[in-house]
């Protein structure tokens, strides 16, 4: 059967995740990867998690816990989250607050919620990868979204126009984002605050590694910074997209979204449709566990990737030849490395895997033009310091040789 005649047109706008594929890599022992964007399984709370599962099924729970359950998610999973949220700056309550399946789960609704046929996202440049594919599917234009306040609204208003649509929302990562480890500055976020008033549109703030800082000082969330103008949630443009994935565990893809009631119920009627609702039984041993060791696990993760950051960022200055820029991330688990300009990265990991057995992800696939093919992203979250230093010499040397 020719399928091709029968798929929606948005389907020819999904592609696969390069970071998905070289994941595969994994699987290959002479393989040193900086590839995956993923935790260390290591530092997983393994014990505190075989506990509350056991727990919850010799207890009153055990039941409920394998039944179906509410879309909005478990109650006092979503409570606990609020009181976190409260923590940094945005006072809220469990009416806030939509479980997802992973915050990817929310990307990709917010995109059915907001996106029609022509209309405009703003975004990084680059972005993370996994937004523009949960985007993608909705059939939007992107333009680039500069935080620094440089470019007039109204020309982002004029090219989405051009489209047939309008500008709906701007995207960031605003802590270590996926892919360049950068932080905006409050400043920046303000801006970005601004802008969205200016245009009548919402934000996105993915806050998937808000937690993973190991440096300098915490900037409030853009939510925060909203309702500090504004007074209450109730009356924010901005969405805040956070997750469990980084600090405690991903497999059990427990994320969340905290947003002004009126957001949670459209996104609630998604969740309806989509799933029903994410696993009872993980929303539940999530908060057991986040209630007994949250901090203190998430302390322990900043101590052992901000000692893998240090060191990747030694052997990139001891080892990387002139041409070859990075960032310096305050946090999170990346760094962003800039080629020089006749490289491809593309190219260079086709090289690096065939001779020095290295894995990266190319950088283009992180602009929504496909573009900047000379850029590269680092992971240093699974790397022990005797990989970094052999993975970064080779990879280096290979670069060197053009």
């Amino acid at each position: 059967m020719d399928w091709s005649s029968i798929l929606a047109s948005r389907s020819s706008r999904m592609k696969a995740s390069e970071i998905r594929e070289l994941l595969k890599l994994l699987d290959q022992p002479d393989i040193i990867s900086f590839a995956g964007g993923i935790p260390d399984p290591a530092l997983f709370p393994k014990v505190a998690f075989a506990d509350a599962f056991a727990d919850l099924m010799a207890g009153p729970q055990a039941q409920a816990a394998l039944q179906y359950s509410v879309s909005e998610g478990y109650l006092p999973l979503r409570q606990w989250i609020a009181g976190r949220m409260a923590a940094l700056g945005v006072p809220c309550d469990a009416g806030n607050i939509l479980i997802t399946s992973g915050s990817q789960q929310a990307l990709d609704y917010l995109g059915k919620l907001m996106i029609s046929l022509g209309d405009t996202v703003l975004v990084g440049w680059p972005t993370y990868l996994g937004a523009l594919g949960a985007f993608n599917a909705y059939e939007p234009t992107y333009d680039r979204l500069d935080p620094t306040g440089n470019r007039e609204a109204a020309s982002f208003a004029a090219q989405a126009n051009e489209a047939g649509g309008r500008v709906k929302f701007a995207y960031l990562s605003v802590d270590f984002a996926n892919p360049t480890g950068q932080t905006l500055s409050r400043a920046a976020r303000e801006n970005v605050l601004a802008l969205s008033e200016e245009l009548d549109i919402a934000v996105v703030e993915d806050a998937a590694y808000q937690t993973l800082r190991y440096d300098g000082e915490a900037v409030p969330p853009i939510l925060a910074l909203e309702i500090a103008q504004k007074g209450t949630i109730e009356d924010c443009r901005t969405i805040y997209c956070g997750s469990f994935s980084k600090s405690l565990a991903p497999g059990l893809r427990v994320g969340w979204v905290c947003a002004a009631s009126p957001v949670i119920s459209r996104l609630v009627l998604m969740k309806q449709a989509a799933d029903l609702h994410s696993s009872t039984l993980n929303q539940i041993v999530t908060d057991k566990v986040a209630r007994a060791l949250f901090d203190d696990h998430v302390a322990g993760l900043r101590t052992v990737y901000a000692a893998r950051r240090d060191h990747m960022l030694a052997a990139l200055e001891r080892e990387m030849p002139e041409g070859v820029t990075w960032t310096q991330p305050q946090g999170g688990m990346f760094i962003w490395v800039t080629l020089p300009a006749h490289m491809d990265a593309a190219n260079l990991l086709a090289r690096s895997l065939e001779t020095e057995r290295v894995a990266f992800v190319p950088g283009r696939a992180f602009f929504a033009d496909g573009s900047n093919g000379n850029t590269l992203r680092l992971s240093f979250s699974c790397a022990d310091e005797a990989m970094i230093d052999t993975g970064i010499g080779r990879l280096a040397r290979l670069i060197g040789r053009g």
